[in-house]
């Protein structure tokens, strides 16, 4: 059911209701008036018109149900009580009966109902029907009845002139209360609809607002004058662990356990808004960073109370001091870099000359042991100093299209004929049947594959199976994957594992897995180690396509 055929109901019935109430009055100020003047007017037909309007009120009330989809059924009903109306007034003196007022009642009905056009129509009909009752009683019409009940023909009547100008004062009542009640039903109408809208417009403001305030990512409170919060908005509640029951009518300022100090300048701050930083205890244990803004709630009546927003700002703070050590770390390994490029020519002076004393000096056994262990730790100090320029000072990258499975047989075979290979050791290559293409630098690829493969060999000092696969992902992208029957890497050595210097095999340089991260990190890639102690380490690279491999597929 709408809101407007509600509405029309409602109406219904309170024309209904004012119908039954008047035939009431009219059947009880009948039968007394009867009773003390024996005669007045026809009882049977007065008596039997009251009981056809109660007939008539309850036909009207069973069909109210359908008056929406028969309006003409509202008409039927007012012009039934004009017809009953006039019936009355004709057996009541007609132009002298007391009971013309009673037409005022279906035309203020229908100004209600159907607004200024159903109080004019009413009224045009009312007039008509009055005013043929009155011509009708001059001119002999209702002869018939007056012959059947003599005490029509007795009610005293006023001279012709008289009568109709009397009828005709009437008339214009009726039409003036036509128009009348017609103007204020419109008016009332227009009010009822400006409210309605006036009323939906506030609703979806509101509901708005509500939603803008939920939507928002960062808590937000407002308070009274004494800071008690009157409203949490969702974000708040997950923010600080309080329920939004348990947050209103509290003190924001014990809430946040703010200063004191802050309070007061925030109170006496005019317009201007007050930034904090501070720790804050949720209710289960957990310690976090706020960040909180403070503001007076001014309002056209003056400073209603305060406006806090605030937000969770852990991660942020751990970000900057971690941006803050990689920028040290950089300072220090920039200047590191510079220093191991140094060392490295005096170095290979060094070396080079203990070749050359070794080979023409005459030296006993020992001083040449010496020698050979002078010279093998300096190609092994420059080769760890060659690996940790590589990873301070990345070359750059050519990328061009190249297949992947060659790169990973490749380094297979390779690592299959190295020193670094055990007669125990069974390298495995599972690549696809078709070529893998992909835009990189082909390089640095098989640098990735040789240091994860060398370091699978290196995990198993007793033999095992070493599996190097690639294999296709979404349109463009690879994964790489290195799997190991191994010793396996403790839990809490997988997140240091990536670092520098961090390596656990005694003829590593600790900077393999450091390169090969900082390479995969180059190409937006990810790097994932699954690995429990004694049960091998499977170490998949997963390298998005490059945009511009991308943009030639789509073309």
């Amino acid at each position: 059911m709408t809101r407007e055929s509600s509405t029309l109901r409602r109406k219904l019935l309170w024309l209904i209701g004012v119908r039954f109430v008047i035939i009431t009055i009219l059947l009880g100020s009948g039968l007394l008036a009867q009773v003390r003047t024996p005669g007045l007017w026809p009882v049977g037909p007065f008596f039997f018109l009251v009981g056809l309007s109660y007939t008539v009120t309850v036909v009207f009330l069973m069909t109210l149900s359908q008056v929406e989809r028969r309006r003409w059924l509202i008409d039927v009903q007012l012009a039934t009580d004009a017809v009953v109306i006039s019936a009355v007034v004709l057996l009541t003196g007609g132009v002298s009966s007391y009971f013309s007022t009673l037409y005022a009642l279906p035309i203020i009905g229908g100004s209600i109902l159907q607004f200024r056009r159903g109080g004019l129509l009413v009224g045009s009909l009312s007039g008509l029907l009055y005013a043929g009752v009155v011509v009708g009683q001059y001119q002999g019409a209702f002869g018939l009845l007056e012959a059947q009940w003599p005490a029509i023909a007795l009610q005293p009547r006023p001279a012709g002139t008289l009568a109709f100008y009397m009828a005709g004062l009437d008339v214009f009542g009726f039409l003036a209360v036509a128009a009348f009640s017609g103007y204020l039903a419109e008016r009332l109408r227009s009010a009822d609809e400006s409210l309605a809208r006036a009323s939906t417009e506030i609703a979806d403001l509101q509901a708005f607002n509500e939603h803008v305030i939920e939507s928002l990512t960062s808590g937000l409170a407002t308070t009274d004058r004494d800071g008690r919060i009157l409203t949490f908005n969702g974000a708040g509640e997950q923010i600080t662990g309080y329920p939004v029951s348990d947050a209103r009518g509290r003190r924001i300022f014990e809430l946040f356990h703010l200063p004191s100090d802050f309070e007061a300048s925030l109170a006496g701050s005019g317009e201007a808004s007050h930034r904090l930083d501070l720790k804050f205890t949720r209710p289960d244990g957990r310690e976090i960073d706020l960040g909180l803004n403070a503001a007076p709630l001014n309002t056209p009546g003056g400073q209603a109370g305060f406006l806090v927003v605030f937000q969770d700002v852990t991660e942020n703070k751990r970000l900057q001091r971690k941006s803050a050590v990689q920028q040290r770390l950089a300072a220090v390994g920039e200047m590191a870099a510079g220093i191991a490029h140094e060392v490295r020519n005096p170095l290979a002076s060094m070396s080079g000359s203990i070749q050359i004393l070794r080979q023409e000096l005459p030296v006993n056994a020992e001083q040449g042991k010496l020698m050979d262990i002078v010279v093998r730790e300096s190609e092994r100090l420059n080769e760890t100093i060659k690996s940790f320029l590589a990873y301070a000072r990345p070359q750059s990258a050519t990328t061009r299209r190249f297949d992947l499975r060659r790169a990973v047989n490749e380094t297979a075979l390779l690592l299959q004929h190295s020193p670094e290979s055990a007669d125990g050791h069974h390298i495995q290559v599972d690549v696809p049947s078709t070529p893998v293409w992909f835009d990189a630098d082909e390089g640095q690829m098989r640098q990735v594959v040789w240091n994860l493969a060398t370091n699978g060999i290196r995990a198993m000092p007793d033999g095992g199976n070493l599996v190097v696969g690639v294999q296709r992902e979404e349109p463009g992208s690879v994964a790489l994957s290195v799997r190991d029957e191994g010793v396996g890497i403790p839990p809490d050595e997988l997140d240091s594992m990536l670092q520098p210097f961090q390596g656990r095999f005694a003829q590593g340089t600790g900077l393999g897995l450091a390169i090969v991260h900082r390479i995969v990190s180059d190409h937006g890639g990810e790097l994932q180690v699954t690995s429990a102690p004694g049960s091998g380490t499977t170490v998949c690279v997963r390298l998005p396509a490059p945009a511009t491999a991308l943009s030639a597929q789509a073309q």
